[in-house]
């Protein structure tokens, strides 16, 4: 499991005037604003994500173990 690859995601784009469900797809991959980084597992369910919205999104691939973070309190958990 630590040989898992991650995928650092950056919303580029604003999501006004996009569809509903672009819009559910960004808040599920734990983006808000504009310039919201975010590191998710490299699993075929974010991928789907990642596909459903590309033009809003930037997406690269970082070596490491995956590392859930606790946005209310800015500390790994």
């Amino acid at each position: 499991m630590a040989d898992e690859k991650c995928l650092k995601v950056t919303q580029i784009k604003s999501k006004i005037s996009s569809k509903p469900k672009s819009i559910g797809t960004l808040r599920a991959l734990g983006l808000r604003t504009i310039g919201d980084t975010n590191v998710l597992p490299d699993r075929p369910e974010i991928r789907g994500m990642i596909n459903r919205i590309p033009h809003l999104i930037t997406v690269e691939v970082v070596d490491g173990p995956y590392v859930a973070i606790d946005r209310t309190k800015k500390r790994a958990v």
